[in-house]
């Protein structure tokens, strides 16, 4: 008997791909990535917006989806549920705990990433540096890091003692800065940090797609980000389709 093919996650060097590489590397699930180059327009092009017309990582396909069909999904938080219901694993069935790991994963979709992706844009990548934008994003990224580590101080885990996928949401976006010098003191949120790093599931789903680090992404140094990277990501070529209907 044959193996059932694995899953192929379409990614990149990001928060939102390497939650999804958490889960997967979490849940033992076969799989393979596929790397997709947003700073060379990879998202833009025909193959990928047949996957997803929002161009954006990370794409899941399963060739064993819902009632053995092919399933092609994004959205980084409703991967994360598909992969949960899909295994059994680090979602709750029912009740209490259940819906608050629904409640912290949307937490994490509706506020964290896109709060502190903000206050990546305006403060690394903006061509111009606005004072109020990087102001307020940065505010907001305090106020929320402060809010997960006043929850933090009494529970384990977000969703209590169950380890969800919730954690695995949160982690890629707060990683770096609970260890940055310039944050304040959030020693409730870092231990919680600390637990998930000692984990070698999410030590693998971190390192991903690591070999394709570019030097123009912050993580890379930001060296020699320009224009062309500037118009893939948020410029020109993210809105051509709209000014060609």
């Amino acid at each position: 008997m044959t193996s059932p093919p694995g899953v192929t996650l379409y990614t990149s060097p990001t928060p939102n791909g390497r939650k999804v590489s958490i889960a997967l590397e979490e849940m033992g699930l076969p799989y393979k990535e596929e790397y997709i180059d947003i700073l060379a327009g990879d998202q833009h092009k025909p193959e990928f917006l047949a996957l997803n017309p929002n161009n954006k990582i990370p794409v899941l396909v399963d060739p064993d989806g819902p009632d053995g069909e092919e399933l092609v999904l994004w959205e980084s938080g409703a991967i994360l549920w598909y992969l949960g219901e899909k295994t059994g694993q680090f979602l709750p069935a029912t009740g209490k705990a259940r819906a608050l790991t629904h409640q912290w994963l949307m937490f994490q979709m509706a506020s964290v990433g896109p709060m502190m992706g903000q206050f990546a844009h305006f403060f690394f990548y903006a061509k111009e540096k606005h004072g109020y934008s990087i102001d307020r994003y940065m505010n907001e990224t305090l106020r929320l890091t402060s809010v997960m580590d006043a929850h933090l101080a009494d529970s384990t885990w977000f969703t209590g003692a169950a380890y969800t996928i919730a954690d695995m949401a949160v982690l890629p976006w707060v990683v770096d800065a609970v260890d940055s010098p310039q944050m304040p003191s959030r020693p409730h949120l870092k231990a919680w940090a600390d637990r998930m790093r000692e984990r070698p599931a999410v030590q693998r789903g971190l390192a991903s797609m690591k070999d394709h680090v570019r030097p123009e992404i912050i993580e890379g140094g930001l060296e020699g980000f320009d224009d062309e990277h500037r118009s893939q990501l948020f410029g020109d070529a993210q809105y051509e389709r709209n000014s060609a209907d």
